[in-house]
C-alpha cells in the first residue's frame, strides 16, 4: 500500500470516534452522556498528542528544529491538561490545541496531500471538541 492512501483511510478512520461520541452526546444517547463526554475527550487528549510526535518525529533531521520540538510538546500537554480539567473547558482546550498544531504545520513543508488531510482531520476533530463542550 502506498503510504499516502494508508494515511488517509487511517486518517479519516480516525474520524469516526470524534463523530459517533460527539453525536451521540448531542443526539443519539446510545452510551450515557456523561460517558460519551469522558470518551470523546480522552480519545481527543490522544489524538492530539499524537499530534504533538508527529511534529516532533518530522523534524528530527532538521538542524533548526528547537521551535518545532517546543512546540510539539506544548501541544502534548495541551492534551494532557485537557484530562485535568473538568465541563467545557476541557473541551475548548482540545479545540485549541488542534487548531494551533493545524496552524504551526501549515507553515511547515508538507507533501500537498498530508496538508490536505490535517485540514480535512483538524476540521472534524475541533468541531467535536465544539461539540462536547456543549453538551
Amino acid at each position: 500500500m502506498k503510504t499516502g492512501r494508508t494515511a488517509q483511510a487511517l486518517g479519516y478512520a480516525g474520524l469516526i470516534p470524534f463523530a459517533a461520541l460527539a453525536l451521540d452526546a448531542l443526539v443519539t444517547g446510545f452510551v450515557a452522556a456523561p460517558l460519551a463526554r469522558m470518551w470523546l475527550l480522552a480519545y481527543g487528549a490522544v489524538i492530539l498528542s499524537f499530534l504533538g510526535g508527529i511534529m516532533w518525529g518530522r523534524c528530527l533531521n532538521e538542524p533548526e528544529a528547537g521551535a518545532t520540538l517546543i512546540v510539539s510538546i506544548l501541544i502534548s500537554l495541551a492534551g494532557w491538561s485537557a484530562i485535568l480539567l473538568s465541563g467545557p473547558a476541557a473541551f475548548w482546550l482540545l479545540a485549541g490545541g488542534f487548531a494551533a498544531a493545524l496552524a504551526w504545520d501549515m507553515g511547515a513543508a508538507l507533501p500537498p496531500w498530508f496538508r490536505r488531510l490535517r485540514i480535512h482531520l483538524s476540521i472534524g476533530a475541533i468541531l467535536a471538541m465544539i461539540a462536547g463542550a456543549f453538551t
